[in-house]
């Protein structure tokens, strides 16, 4: 099978996957232990507020991690299919011992086609000098863990629980469908045929199939 045919599943599987996941993130006992964060100076002040803590760290830290660590989509995706465990401990950070790789991705190419029924709205894009697709959530739907896990400097033991752990990543979610999702055309169709540059992130959840959270999506001619 080839490589875009492998990444191309439905957006509804894509979706399912992700939600299933995300209900997971409420397990403890699952994360990678780090010392240390923002989150624990907000808990000791009060009541821990995810909202806050996403806007003291969005552009401190969120937006620098991603234009610093993020890997060209070629030379990701050519990693992950040649070994994708290597690919893992070489590009990716996981939030727990066994779970999946998530990855800060960039990229660009040109939009080939627009799901605008589905929630997450995905944007298929043929990466430019390349036969490889991926997909981009366009959409206010966004669910999963991605970009909270990607970034590699927000752990589970940063959090006084799981539910507030869980928070943070859909506050993250929140502030791309303002900071990035808000600016694009509100007729989907116009993004067919377009150029596009992005920066995001996306988790290994289904084998062979690349979802992008965008950080950055510049839509040119």
């Amino acid at each position: 099978m080839s490589r875009p045919a492998r990444r191309l599943l439905t957006a509804a599987t894509v979706v399912a996957v992700l939600v299933l996941t995300g209900a997971c993130s409420h397990v403890p006992g699952i994360y990678t232990i780090e010392s240390g964060s923002d989150a624990q100076a907000a808990a000791g002040r009060g009541t821990f507020d995810p909202a806050v803590y996403v806007d003291q760290v969005w552009d401190s830290k969120v937006l620098p991690a991603v234009q610093d660590q993020a890997v060209d989509a070629n030379t990701l995706l050519a990693a992950i299919d040649a070994d994708p465990d290597a690919a893992g401990e070489q590009y990716g950070h996981r939030a727990g011992v066994g779970g999946a790789f998530s990855y800060l991705i960039k990229g660009s190419g040109t939009v080939t086609a627009v799901d605008a029924d589905s929630p997450s709205r995905p944007l298929t894009v043929r990466l430019e000098g390349t036969t490889d697709d991926v997909s981009i959530g366009t959409g206010q739907v966004i669910a999963g863990t991605a970009l909270r896990d990607a970034v590699g400097f927000i752990g589970f033991s940063d959090f006084a629980n799981q539910l507030d752990y869980a928070d943070v990543a859909t506050r993250l979610n929140d502030r791309v469908r303002t900071d990035v999702l808000a600016r694009l055309p509100d007729d989907p169709a116009d993004l067919e045929g377009a150029e596009v540059s992005f920066s995001g992130a996306f988790s290994s959840l289904v084998p062979g199939t690349v979802m992008i959270v965008p950080v950055s999506l510049e839509v040119g001619a």
